[in-house]
């Protein structure tokens, strides 16, 4: 709870910062701000856990919670850092933005530290609101408001199904508190309307992850948002919305019925294949990285079907997806930033005339489609060794089919950049895209060469 109140309180100090014209430190002071909660987090220094104590029914700081939340801030700072630049344009809505995608991590933290079905909708609201503003909030642009309305329609639907299947699920058992109903799922005799509420809770979380057939609206609302945003929705929003997926899995049933199973099976398979497939027939990078995620979360689900396993598997997951995707829209703002559109001819010739920026782009790609020796390709290795041990080879066969596939389209980028002459004189930029793309993509190696250090957070 107490890093609840502090991502709040840094929140609210950006918004009183614009009452006193102090714009100019909104970013320094949120970064830092931020590291001194991660540091609270993973308990760098002692802070008096009372407060926690004392809403241990609504929230409460596990394992699990701690190192998703450790991951949440450090995606926040980097997409923070971005900001200053990005919005250099439009000064007097800057600390808008700024406390809004605080806030944003308000919801996300809420998310994965709730105890309580009321608290996890306040957090998937809290979020949902955030970016639906976020993703109409250039309203000269007709796509951006086109994404804006597409995301606020498709995001309020699946907060219905989620408020329904809540609903049935209180119904069922009388309770809001996920340690009672947990229990009460191990007996016999629930209402027909509890597996109900559970399979519309799910319903809801596959939408908010853009898992096949639930992803028809992410291509769209990618490609219209500002591209900071749809950084934001890309790496933060995704990893959110699956931790979530799996707390609540794991918190109300003792265990995966077969049948969920087999619709866990079908809708990974989908996601992987129909993700990869659309990819390739893409010219722009947005819409390409947009189907890449849906490819990305059919990986990620494949973590429910190991359970004993699937809070590391789906940690370190994450975690190697979530840098890899902050490096490549490092890369994509800065090279796009004056451009009319995404296109992949915008970024012919990157090789030569600014090789580090193409180097961190190309590092992402090949960390995302699981090329050693970056962290991508171990989370999917400790992925499919966890998977076969419990007997789901074949959807491991076609997951590394997946892969492959997906090389040719992350490889359409990368010749692009190196084999074709520049569209465009090289440009000079803020070297904020720059620090982000190389930092996010040296981590990204550094757990890949030592996992223990993500894996030792939960």
């Amino acid at each position: 709870m107490q890093v609840l109140i502090a991502i709040a309180s840094l929140g609210i100090f950006c918004l009183v910062a614009e009452i006193f014209n102090l714009r100019k430190i909104l970013v320094p002071v949120s970064v830092i701000g931020l590291l001194a909660i991660l540091g609270i987090t993973l308990n760098f220094w002692s802070i008096s856990d009372s407060l926690d104590a004392r809403y241990i029914t609504m929230i409460a700081s596990t394992g699990f919670s701690k190192a998703f939340i450790s991951l949440f801030i450090i995606l926040t700072i980097f997409i923070l850092a971005m900001s200053n630049d990005y919005y250099k344009e439009h000064p007097t809505k800057f600390s808008d933005f700024i406390a809004i995608k605080i806030f944003l991590l308000t919801g996300a933290v809420a998310m994965v530290s709730f105890t309580n079905l009321a608290m996890f909708f306040l957090g998937i609201e809290v979020l949902s609101i955030s970016l639906y503003i976020l993703a109409a909030s250039n309203r000269l642009n007709i796509k951006s408001n086109e994404a804006g309305m597409k995301y606020f329609l498709m995001g309020s639907f699946a907060s219905g199904i989620i408020l329904f299947g809540i609903c049935l699920i209180y119904g069922a058992t009388g309770y809001f508190d996920m340690v009672e109903i947990h229990d009460l799922s191990q007996g016999i005799g629930l209402p027909v309307w509890f597996p109900i509420g559970i399979a519309l809770m799910i319903i809801g979380m596959l939408f908010k992850i853009a898992a096949v057939p639930f992803h028809f609206w992410a291509p769209d609302v990618y490609e219209g948002s500002p591209t900071l945003i749809t950084a934001t929705m890309s790496t933060l929003v995704k990893v959110v919305a699956m931790a979530t997926l799996f707390k609540l899995l794991n918190g109300l049933l003792t265990s995966i019925p077969p049948k969920v199973e087999i619709l866990i099976l079908i809708i990974s398979i989908l996601s992987m294949t129909v993700g990869n497939i659309m990819a390739l027939r893409q010219k722009n990078v947005k819409r390409m990285l947009a189907f890449s995620g849906i490819s990305h979360a059919g990986f990620m689900l494949m973590t429910l079907l190991t359970m004993a396993t699937a809070a590391n598997n789906l940690l370190y997951y994450t975690f190697a997806y979530g840098l890899a995707g902050i490096a490549a829209f490092a890369v994509i703002i800065h090279v796009t930033k004056n451009k009319e559109d995404e296109a992949i001819f915008n970024f012919n010739g990157l090789g030569k005339t600014n090789p580090l920026m193409a180097a961190a782009l190309t590092a992402s790609l090949l960390s995302m489609a699981g090329i050693p020796i970056f962290s991508g390709f171990f989370a999917k290795f400790m992925l499919f060794t966890d998977t076969i041990k419990s007997g789901f080879i074949a959807i491991v066969i076609v997951a590394v089919i997946n892969s492959i596939i997906s090389i040719g389209y992350y490889f359409k980028l990368i010749l692009a950049m190196y084999t074709k002459e520049a569209t465009a004189e090289k440009e000079s930029i803020s070297s904020v895209y720059t620090i982000v793309a190389v930092l996010a993509i040296i981590l990204n190696i550094i757990i890949g060469i030592n996992p223990s250090l993500v894996l030792n957070l939960m």
